[in-house]
């Protein structure tokens, strides 16, 4: 299973799964690309890390989605990989109907929160705020509505009472590096 990941930051999630793949624990999934949509992002640096190519790709015009000229560039350059899953794996753009349909039920988005609860951006300060003593991640497919596809695999975390917003986040992050590896070997086994 060809396997691109898009990411617009750090990248700890993208390493962790080139890490299980390095492990040989992501079944029969292979990462045969890294995409970024920011210059500089971290993203970048795993790919040469873990000897998989990595690319920045312009996403112009829009700051907060994937649409027009950027769109039509993500489109082509994926197409191209001929990838049968693409992760959206901290990719902080909304992906458009046009650029889901042509790749339609092959895409997979990691959410900090357990959805339906908490949707869009800052899923872990969302569950915060609001005083939840149980959040955590999941990983569902990718549908025009945002952080509304079908869920695919959740994991809770338990919010303790020592816990600070920052202890919280550390521990969401440790869940999302388990879990969406294991997602992606699953869904390698059933391809």
């Amino acid at each position: 299973m060809r396997v691109v990941i898009l990411g617009s930051g750090g990248g700890s999630n993208a390493a962790a799964i080139l890490a299980a793949a390095a492990a040989g624990n992501l079944g029969r999934a292979q990462v045969v690309q890294l995409i970024a949509d920011q210059p500089t992002a971290g993203i970048l640096a795993h790919g040469e890390t873990f000897g998989v190519p990595a690319q920045y790709l312009d996403p112009a015009p829009f700051k907060t989605k994937l649409e027009g000229a950027g769109e039509d560039c993500y489109m082509e350059t994926i197409a191209a990989l001929a990838p049968d899953l693409i992760v959206l794996a901290g990719f902080m753009r909304v992906i458009k109907p046009r650029f889901i349909a042509a790749f339609a039920g092959k895409i997979i988005n990691l959410h900090p929160s357990l959805l339906p609860s908490f949707p869009g951006l800052d899923g872990i300060g969302q569950a915060w705020r609001r005083g939840v003593k149980v959040s955590g991640c999941t990983v569902h497919y990718v549908t025009p509505e945002v952080d509304g596809g079908p869920i695919i695999d959740q994991v809770v975390v338990r919010i303790e009472p020592q816990d600070t917003l920052v202890t919280f986040g550390e521990k969401m992050h440790a869940a999302e590096h388990k879990l969406l590896p294991t997602v992606i070997a699953r869904l390698s086994r059933q391809a």
